[in-house]
């Protein structure tokens, strides 16, 4: 077993979704404070640690599955890489390491912090093993998880999170969710394979419908923060709405790779190789700090 193929195991590629526990600090404009930044460091490098149990575990789980699947069949264990025995010992090693790493922090924004990690690592447990072979619940908890990455930035810094980044995050997620699930009707209309469990409970018209209907209401929550008077009086100035052109831009080009070049099986492979989405993030990011930090 190489440890290229260990490393492969914990989907380091996938590390990116928790840069969602920089949120609060980077709203609360306090990015600059360098008593708290190493904070949510600490935290995302715990989050990606316990991530890394859950992907363990789940290939451990789906390995005959995924080797039904044109992509996941070259993950480690479902080409015969790596042994389920190895993957059981990685998910308990890596959960304990991410507790372990956030005894760095604090004693209050320890405990916590630890307490998220451990709600986040149950969940998912409970979604490899049953919850996401139950359609709906399977994209409410994965959407719950991203949530959970937000409030471990909240708990790692002290920062309190308001509503809005909370419904923001669970709708975000939850769009990439049921346009992840899109591809893979596609592939069981086209194969008869069916890439998950409870595909079948899905169809295409369903999820055009549910993916416009969430991308609709995120933009419609995201206009609404923007505008909100405690928003504007937060950041002292009305301007924040224009933001909110970068994410309509994000969400008409997500759902044009969704629906038109059907390639959002993987949301992480998208936001690293797609140009217009990377534009797209990088204007939101430079106009929201021209608004908090200058």
């Amino acid at each position: 077993m190489l440890l290229s193929s260990v490393v492969k195991l914990c989907r380091p590629k996938q590390w990116v979704k928790n840069l969602f526990v920089m949120l609060p600090l980077f709203f609360s404009g306090n990015v600059l404070d360098l008593r708290l930044l190493a904070f949510p460091f600490i935290a995302v490098a715990s989050f990606c640690l316990v991530s890394s149990a859950i992907y363990c575990l789940n290939d451990c789980i789906d390995a005959d599955s995924d080797r039904l699947h044109p992509v996941k069949r070259r993950r480690p264990v479902a080409s015969g890489e790596v042994g389920k025995t190895t993957c059981v010992f990685m998910v308990i090693v890596l959960f304990a390491a991410s507790i372990g790493l956030l005894g760095i922090l604090p004693r209050v924004q320890f405990w916590s912090s630890a307490i998220i990690i451990a709600v986040y690592f149950m969940l998912n447990i409970a979604y490899c093993l049953k919850l996401k072979r139950i359609a709906l619940v399977d994209v409410i908890v994965v959407s719950v998880g991203f949530v959970l990455r937000v409030a471990l930035g909240g708990t790692s810094t002290g920062i309190a999170i308001s509503h809005w980044i909370i419904l923001m995050t669970f709708l975000l997620a939850l769009f990439l969710a049921f346009s992840k699930r899109r591809d893979d009707i596609v592939i069981f209309n086209h194969t008869g394979k069916k890439m998950r469990h409870n595909i079948d409970r899905y169809n295409l018209d369903f999820i055009n419908q549910v993916t416009t209907m969430v991308a609709t209401v995120t933009l419609v929550c995201y206009i609404m923060y923007t505008v909100s008077p405690e928003v504007v009086e937060r950041f002292g100035t009305n301007m924040v709405y224009t933001t909110s052109v970068f994410v309509l831009a994000g969400l008409l080009r997500y759902l044009q790779l969704a629906v038109v070049f059907v390639d959002t099986g993987s949301p992480t492979r998208v936001l690293l190789h797609d140009r217009f989405i990377q534009a797209c993030i990088v204007g939101w990011i430079i106009v929201f700090v021209l608004i908090i930090y200058l």
